[in-house]
């Protein structure tokens, strides 16, 4: 698919003591929502801390919408969510209004008091620090999308949410995306992409600092299958391991995420093929380099 790039990272660096982000060259497409996915501690707020400009102590280039906003507006035009120190402890739903109103040009305040009424927003005097961990998440959410942005950088926004406001959460996502006419883009990070799966176009799988899998989804979904099979004898199970990534073995026989290329290396066993999940991929990929690594 021939898309262009709302964020081109080249050769981003940052190392702290015994960890090391390091993306050589990624690409997040522009008009989709794309997913930053990885175990807690592989470096996604991280790179989110960089693509917001919240941290600017690496090496490397990152660039914004192709060219086709001012730099000077680029500041503008992103909306970012992150769960640490974002407002001031004793601020309330109002004066977090009246701040957004003084930092950003595009704030409309009847957007974001209509968000939290649909977010169910009801502890409004409460001093922030005071509220619950999804209320806090909802309030931030609310600040972000009452603005006029074309990009949104989410940092595990799904994560202190309830199922039911998960699902308010991907609608808002794809909203917000077709309201773009493709110039609108999301990129999130999660550590369990089975709450927001159905949202997700584009996967970008990272681990240990480093980005291992990239992908729209349904291409991801062509390139690997999960494959189950019956039990099998010493050789074969070796062989199993080799080639499924994070094949796991029961009573009952194996299963395990397999290249679509490599079926070919299963033949003579009895297994069967499947359909992976967005999950099921990131988890097997993971699995895989945690093992080579």
């Amino acid at each position: 698919m021939d898309t262009s790039a709302v964020i081109e990272i080249n050769n981003v660096n940052k190392k702290f003591r015994g960890f090391e982000l390091s993306i050589d060259n990624l690409e997040i497409p522009e008009g989709f929502a794309t997913a930053l996915i990885g175990e807690n501690g592989a470096g996604k707020s991280t790179l989110l801390n960089i693509l917001a400009g919240i941290r600017r102590d690496y090496k490397g280039e990152v660039k914004f919408f192709n060219g086709r906003i001012p730099e000077k507006e680029i500041r503008e035009n992103i909306g970012y969510e992150g769960t640490d120190d974002y407002f001031l402890p004793h601020w309330t739903v109002k004066d977090i209004e009246t701040v957004s109103e003084m930092l950003f040009d595009s704030f409309n305040s009847d957007r974001y008091k209509m968000l939290c009424d649909e977010m169910n927003i009801t502890e409004r005097d409460k001093a922030f620090s005071k509220l619950s961990d999804g209320m806090k998440m909802k309030t931030i959410l609310s600040t972000v999308f009452a603005r006029d942005t074309s990009l949104l950088l989410l940092d595990e926004p799904a994560s202190p949410l309830d199922p039911l406001m998960r699902d308010k959460l991907c609608m808002m996502i794809r909203d917000y995306i077709d309201e773009g006419n493709g110039q609108k883009s999301v990129l999130f990070s999660t550590h369990n992409i089975s709450d927001m799966e159905n949202v997700t176009d584009y996967a970008v799988i990272i681990e240990q600092g480093k980005v291992v899998e990239k992908g729209f989804v349904e291409d991801l979904k062509e390139k690997y299958v999960m494959v189950k099979g019956e039990l099998v004898d010493g050789s074969c199970k070796e062989m199993v391991t080799k080639t499924l990534c994070g094949a796991t073995f029961s009573n009952y026989g194996f299963e395990g995420l397999c290249c679509v290329e490599d079926l070919d290396k299963l033949a003579g066993l009895d297994v069967a093929v499947e359909t992976a999940t967005l999950s099921q991929i990131c988890v097997g990929v993971m699995k895989k380099y945690t093992l080579l690594h």
